[in-house]
């Protein structure tokens, strides 16, 4: 048996009694458990969204900047930032796994002291020391360290994925909104124009009424009044227009050049949207916040095995080769070679707690990630619920409201008649023609609510994400 051989021998053979002195993993184990879709009562049938659901609107100029938004929305932009650097991270945390070689040449004119192991004439003189050397170290990774690094780093690309597709399912939820308001502004300025238009008739005819000796002055000044309250619905129609003309800007990226680019709007409030009567069961893998919530969960967990680790020894195999000499001539001759290799081992014997305090930190954080989880899932269900609650609401006062709009239509078209017959005058129809009017307003109003709270409905449920089954909480590790 060689020297080195026996050496290396020697080392294993004292391995075990060096892992004794190690410091001792303590128990811990996370206090909380993610929530599974079962614990939050979620049982219904799922409902397939498709990934371009607005199309179902029917609308081209929607589609347009809908296409603009998810390409230059900042927001977008800066997400897909992110996971170019996580996936740049998980790149540099498999290299841990790979052997490492490197590669250093020097000389050097240095005087030689002669006061050390150099005996004269070389002690006193200066002299070029030339060294050229090549490295090469692999760590074993027998705690699994490096693993659970690039584990963790998987677990951060994967959930930089989800964050950057749970910003695509935000704009376009954005986006309809702001598009749907554009259009109820675009009506309600409509009607507005139809207001001041009857009221000016009512005026009108209520200033002839007054020539005539059959009217008061306070029947003008209350029509006055009532066209003044007409123009201001319409300017504030018109400018709510142009606040959803700004908002669409923003989410396309663009500036006020975009504003010329949006013509009016052809939606229909009614158009049906693919949603639930009741909240999936499949909620939890639908949407992409929650699955990057998991992700970072799952990466906490795969933080506290990293430092787990360090209570563990870390063994690698190093070598090198190169060559040293005096003078530069001699440097790369079969004299000036050196060469060397062996294993090498760190233990953890006593750190003052440090160790512990750093596993004890990794279980806190799982716990913490956990929580935020948790978190978000309530949170998530309660905005589902919400919607379908409201969807449901708003079903019912749209469809009473619709009753007052029929029964009102009927009114103006019997005072109509008893107008022509001279049992009623042309005021009473132009009063009754503003109630409907104005049944007509909230009814309109009560329609984009309605085409609102599906898209907000359609978002909670994850806006077209893929959806991916609920899996098993993990189990909580040692």
């Amino acid at each position: 048996m060689t020297a080195s051989l026996r050496k290396f021998s020697g080392a294993a053979l004292m391995l075990p009694a060096l892992l004794a002195g190690c410091v001792a993993v303590p128990k811990g184990e996370q206090q909380f458990k993610p929530a599974s879709a079962a614990q939050m009562g979620l049982s219904g049938i799922a409902v397939p969204v498709a990934p371009d659901w607005w199309q179902a609107l029917g609308d081209a100029q929607l589609n347009r900047i809908m296409d603009d938004a998810l390409t230059g929305n900042p927001s977008l932009e800066e997400a897909t930032i992110r996971l170019r650097l996580a996936e740049a991270a998980i790149a540099n945390a498999k290299a841990g796994l790979m052997p490492q070689a490197s590669a250093n040449v020097s000389a050097m004119d240095q005087r030689l002291s002669n006061a050390y192991i150099y005996p004269a004439p070389l002690g006193g003189s200066w002299r070029w020391i030339s060294n050229a050397q090549a490295d090469l170290s692999w760590s074993l990774d027998l705690a699994g360290r490096q693993k659970a690094m690039v584990k963790a780093t998987g677990q951060f690309v994967q959930a930089s994925r989800l964050q950057t597709a749970a910003a695509r399912v935000s704009i376009s939820g954005a986006v309809v909104q702001a598009y749907i308001n554009l259009a109820r502004a675009e009506a309600q300025a409509r009607l507005a124009a139809e207001f001041v238009a009857s009221r000016e008739a009512s005026l009108k005819l209520l200033t002839a009424r007054r020539a005539s000796g059959l009217g008061t002055e306070l029947d003008l000044a209350s029509a006055r009044t009532l066209l003044a309250e007409a123009k201001q619905a319409q300017v504030r129609a018109d400018g709510a227009r142009a606040i959803m003309l700004h908002a669409l800007a923003a989410l396309a990226g663009r500036g006020t050049d975009y504003y010329a680019s949006i013509t009016p709007t052809h939606l229909g409030f009614d158009t049906a949207l693919p949603v639930p009567e009741a909240l999936p069961a499949d909620l939890l893998g639908r949407r992409a916040d929650l699955l990057a919530a998991r992700a970072q969960v799952e990466m906490a967990l795969s933080a506290k095995d990293i430092s787990k680790a360090d209570f563990y020894p870390d063994i690698s195999l190093r070598a090198f080769v190169g060559s040293q000499a005096l003078g530069i001539g001699k440097a790369f001759s079969g004299e000036a070679l050196t060469g060397g290799f062996g294993p090498a081992l760190h233990l953890p014997i006593f750190s003052g707690g440090a160790i512990k305090a750093r596993y004890a930190a990794s279980v806190a954080g799982a716990d913490n990630a956990i929580a935020q989880y948790n978190g978000a899932v309530v949170k998530a269900v309660q905005e589902a619920a919400d919607a379908l609650s409201s969807l449901e609401t708003n079903r019912t006062d749209a469809a009473r409201q619709g009753e007052v709009v029929a029964g009102l239509q009927q009114t103006v078209a019997l005072d109509r008649v008893r107008l022509e017959s001279g049992l009623s005058t042309r005021l009473d129809v132009l009063n009754a023609g503003e109630r409907l009017l104005a049944a007509r307003q909230s009814q309109l109003d009560l329609a984009a609510d309605g085409a609102l709270r599906r898209v907000q409905l359609l978002v909670a449920l994850g806006g077209g994400f893929t959806p991916i089954a609920d899996t098993p909480a993990p189990a909580a590790k040692d």
